[in-house]
């Protein structure tokens, strides 16, 4: 079977309210200014760690590895409450999924976000039994963009690297699907300082319910 593999934040859900909160949150706790909310979009997507990089770096704050970590901790210890407060899918995203699964595709998701981030916040929105795998940042030992996740994702899934695709949101995504060799729809609402049709995917959608026309579509050139 072929797997269509999603990422998360900024493909399937909208979540950069939540992250953004955390983060300020936690600088703001420190004695650090708040990031300015037309910061947010250029700096999610990519893990706790780079938010909390780019956030002192908006403070003009240097950072190493001593500074980052107890933020780091403390992030994590409030994002991990306040997961799904605003935190939704996308529009059209569980009717795609369903029409996807009673078509006969396997699911997967594959995200850079943490496993214990990642699984709760799939059951807190009833997302977990859309999927056959699930693939956090730390699944594997790399994270993407490297191939390895996807094609762990596909393999979990229960099903073959020919014919699949990945849906993302970011050139994370883009070049992940391009290093495990499978094409790549992208969304052009999620997460990404560079609009995603300078990024080079197959297929790009403005709408959940415009995936299956794209998939087709690949099917057709596959």
């Amino acid at each position: 079977m072929s797997v269509l593999v999603f990422d998360l934040d900024g493909t399937l859900v909208s979540s950069m309210e939540d992250l953004a909160a955390t983060l300020n949150t936690v600088l703001t706790g420190a004695g650090h200014q708040a990031v300015p909310p037309e910061n947010f979009r250029s700096i999610v997507g990519h893990g706790a760690k780079f938010m909390l990089q780019r956030g002192l770096e908006v403070n003009g704050i240097a950072w190493n590895e001593d500074t980052i970590e107890p933020l780091f901790r403390q992030f994590l210890a409030i994002y991990e409450k306040n997961l799904t407060v605003h935190t939704r899918p996308f529009p059209g995203v569980i009717d795609a999924l369903e029409r996807f699964r009673a078509e006969g595709w396997r699911l997967a998701v594959c995200t850079n976000k943490m496993e214990r981030l990642t699984l709760p916040l799939l059951d807190q929105l009833d997302m977990t039994r859309h999927f056959d795998a699930i693939v956090g940042g730390d699944t594997f030992a790399v994270a993407k963009p490297q191939a390895e996740p996807v094609l762990g994702a596909i393999e979990r899934a229960g099903g073959r690297k020919s014919g699949s695709v990945m849906i993302g949101d970011s050139a994370t995504d883009i070049n992940a699907a391009r290093a495990a060799g499978i094409p790549v729809v992208a969304v052009d609402f999620g997460y990404t300082q560079v609009p995603v049709t300078e990024l080079g995917p197959d297929r790009v959608i403005s709408h959940f319910n415009e995936l299956h026309d794209a998939i087709q579509a690949l099917k057709a050139v596959a």
